[in-house]
């Protein structure tokens, strides 16, 4: 069983889906659904669509250069069939297949972190900038009258004080 990508949008094609279009030079493309056929036909440039995977690989949204994807290419060279190396085979693939997810998640969470950061950076900014409406005037009344009292006694320590060594002076005199 093979597994086909698409001409267009580089999805898959599983056997027995999709459309394939023989051109007269006898080169084979193979669509997956009608909508990328008829792109194909319209002569949409698959880089520019942006719903395909040229598109997301060409913007940076998809990992576009990692050596895991050498290991897809098709080749077409006829190996005499040994069922130890065919067992072989499909362990690598597994394992190349969990590397190469590794890898894209990892793609994908530093360029989410990178929009975290500046989604951040922007709401500080707004916040700073309009927090005149943000914070009501009632807020700080508590503190502010806390304050106030705190101040009243220190200046009643400091008249007492005062007072205290007035007197004292003038029992002294």
């Amino acid at each position: 069983m093979r597994i086909e990508t698409c001409y267009f949008c580089s999805s898959r094609i599983f056997p027995g889906h999709g459309i394939q279009f023989v051109r007269n030079d006898c080169k084979i493309f193979k669509f997956c659904r009608s909508k990328c056929h008829a792109a194909f036909k319209k002569k949409k440039n698959p880089r520019k669509v942006k719903w395909t995977k040229a598109y997301r690989k060409t913007v940076g949204k998809e990992l576009a250069v990692d050596p895991s994807f050498e290991f897809e290419k098709r080749r077409n060279v006829p190996i005499k069939y040994n069922r130890e190396l065919w067992s072989k085979t499909v362990e690598a693939m597994k394992k190349v297949e969990t590397i190469r997810q590794r890898r894209q998640n990892l793609h994908i969470m530093q360029r989410l972190r990178k929009g975290k950061e500046l989604e951040q950076e922007r709401d500080i900014k707004e916040v700073q900038r309009d927090l005149s409406l943000i914070r009501s005037p009632a807020a700080g009344l508590k503190q502010r009258k806390k304050q106030e009292e705190a101040e009243e006694q220190e200046h009643m320590q400091v008249d007492e004080d005062s007072n205290n060594e007035l007197e004292a002076e003038a029992e002294a005199n």
